[in-house]
């Protein structure tokens, strides 16, 4: 198998919490493990020196990687857990089955009962969790109960049975942990409304729980019985700071297929997680090119039939973010909210990582494709009619309407070309006026082009709006050019990108490629503008006076300058100091020009 480079894999890994997959030459899994930044864990292994001889021996192995994007930590270690059990790498250690977590049961009968197990039965109950940790379930119960009166017997709360009097409170019910359903002291709709509560309190929304706590904490203080009311802090802080819904595992959710797409000018990228008894246990990213604009639509399902086949899957039903015909009497699901919503959007995410992960390594190990691709894209966003592989950008740049002047910067496919970026010093304009300048420099650049019979660019960014466009399209129309170039402005407020005769702006999507090279070219030409600004400025201030005094030079200055290292060192340098750099008449002249000063 033919696999990208591990160290191009290894760069463009993303920061992201995850579990990451080893595999070997034959595409054989061989590790499986979990990660809060994937980048910095997986690259530590070919960084570090090992001691143990067995990892040596695995890193020699690593042919390829696959890694899986979640939300938490948490998430990271439950997949980790069952991607394990499932594939039983050889370099991983054996773990027990999915006993080994704690879930939390609502019974499925009349007043439910809410307790912990380790056993999840298929009776209509739900289960919530697993949870990593037995102390955050005891925690939770612990919350639970001491806010709702919810019972603890085993007793078949039947309603027959509590009419015929067969059940008597116990010590529960005298204590005020229970309110004493078996002897009917509350009714079914009561407990009912405290169940509900209880849901959301494990679905982590805290709100009202949160709400009652805080009275019931305010109750105790002014009771005086700040111990209690301590207790009850403790339990709001534990509740506010923890996370008690995992998005990887769900129950509900079983023997089911999630895809997801997302594409670009000339690729679609296809995920699909597998979930079996509510855990993803497989996750792959298909990719497929284009080869006569093919829909997204149409790239779904040809992509769901070919992984379902490869992958012998056998599910009767599939998340998918749009309506797909398959046939069959596969039902199709197009989640809109809740935990299927959620898992979409998980598929969704990894597509999305997938394409990026590839576009870096195309960066990378292709440049030329990786140019070719933004070029297309670039020209099919601004609906223009040839590539834009010469860009070129104008800014302008006064401070308080002092040493006007502008920059030009050049992109040739998709990169700074800094070797034709060009600075210009307003020559035509008195005072700060951008769209007389705008105009100045736009036929300046043009005319010495057509001059030296130099290639025009395909595209010409300008920095501004409707205003600095229109100044520009002048310059463009006394040069004749005027249809023979594509040109646009682009406003800073709200990335508008302008085109002449057309009042309604476009917008791009703010994390489409094309915007982004548009605003790294119109942040090269304000840094480039900026940079020549600020050193115009420097060498006024620090030049001016020197310059005035009659029989000097600019030769002069700069050699008092290099020597003296600043205009206020020559102002109170001595006569003979002065001479020493540049002469008894010229020395004069300075040093009398400061002293009658």
């Amino acid at each position: 198998m033919d696999y990208p480079a591990l160290d191009i894999q290894l760069k463009t890994l993303p920061n992201q919490p995850g579990v990451y997959q080893y595999y070997d030459a034959q595409g054989i899994i061989i590790y499986v493990g979990k990660a809060k930044n994937l980048k910095k864990r997986v690259s530590s292994y070919f960084t570090k020196t090992h001691d143990n001889g067995k990892t040596r021996v695995l890193v020699k192995k690593i042919a390829n990687i696959k890694h899986i994007v979640v939300d938490t930590e948490t998430d990271a270690l439950l997949l980790e857990n069952n991607l394990i059990k499932k594939y039983k790498p050889r370099y991983n250690v054996l773990l027990k089955d999915d006993k080994s977590y704690p879930w939390i049961c609502i019974k499925n009968e009349r007043f439910p009962l809410v307790f912990q197990t380790r056993r999840l039965i298929k009776d209509g109950s739900d289960y919530f969790g697993p949870y990593t940790s037995v102390k955050t379930v005891y925690t939770l119960l612990d919350l639970i109960r001491g806010l709702y009166q919810l019972r603890t017997c085993n007793y078949d709360l039947a309603q027959d049975k509590i009419d015929a009097g067969k059940y008597k409170v116990c010590l529960e019910y005298h204590l005020g942990n229970c309110k004493g359903p078996c002897e009917g002291k509350e009714t079914i709709k009561e407990y009912d409304e405290n169940i509900k509560a209880v849901r959301q309190i494990l679905k982590g929304n805290f709100k009202d729980s949160l709400a009652q706590f805080k009275s019931q904490m305010k109750d105790f203080a002014n009771a005086m019985q700040f111990e209690d009311a301590q207790k009850i802090k403790e339990k709001i802080e534990i509740l506010e700071n923890y996370q008690a819904r995992s998005t990887i595992v769900n129950p509900k959710i079983s023997n089911v297929d999630v895809f997801s797409i997302v594409s670009d000018e000339s690729y679609g990228y296809i995920n699909f997680l597998q979930l079996s008894y509510g855990s993803i246990i497989r996750s792959h990213t298909l990719e497929i090119k284009k080869k006569l604009d093919e829909t997204d639509l149409q790239l779904l399902e040809l992509a769901i039939t070919e992984i379902r086949q490869r992958f012998n899957s056998n599910s009767k039903e599939i998340y998918v973010p749009f309506k797909v015909d398959l046939g069959g009497d596969l039902k199709i699901t197009v989640p809109k909210l809740g935990d299927k919503k959620h898992i979409l959007d998980l598929s969704i995410r990894n597509a999305k990582y997938y394409r990026m992960d590839q576009l870096k390594q195309v960066k990378i190990v292709d440049p030329d494709r990786h140019a070719n691709r933004i070029m297309a894209q670039m020209k099919a966003d601004l609906r223009l009619s040839v590539e834009p592989r010469h860009i070129e950008c104008f800014d302008n740049s006064n401070i308080q309407g002092t040493h006007p002047v502008a920059a030009c910067v050049v992109f040739k496919n998709g990169k700074p070309s800094k070797r034709d970026y060009r600075h210009f010093n307003i020559k035509t304009v008195e005072g700060p006026d951008d769209f007389a300048s705008m105009e100045e420099v736009v036929y300046r650049r043009y005319k010495r082009l057509q001059d030296e019979t130099q290639p025009l660019p395909h595209l010409i960014i300008i920095d501004g709006g409707k205003g600095q466009l229109s100044s520009a399209l002048k310059s463009l129309d006394a040069l004749n050019l005027r249809g023979k170039i594509a040109i646009i402005g682009i406003a800073k407020r709200l990335e508008e990108l302008f085109y002449p005769d057309d009042p309604i702006p476009l917008y791009l999507d703010k994390k489409s490629e094309t915007l982004k090279i548009i605003q790294q070219l119109r942040n090269e030409a304000h840094r480039f503008g900026i940079e020549h600004h600020r050193n115009k400025r420097s060498k006024t201030a620090l030049n001016t006076e020197l310059e005035t005094i009659p029989g000097i030079g600019d030769k002069t200055v700069v050699e008092l300058l290099k020597h003296f290292k600043s205009a206020k060192r020559v102002a109170h340098a001595k006569l003979d100091e002065l001479e020493v750099v540049v002469g008894v008449s010229r020395a004069e002249k300075v040093y009398n020009y400061y002293h009658e000063k």
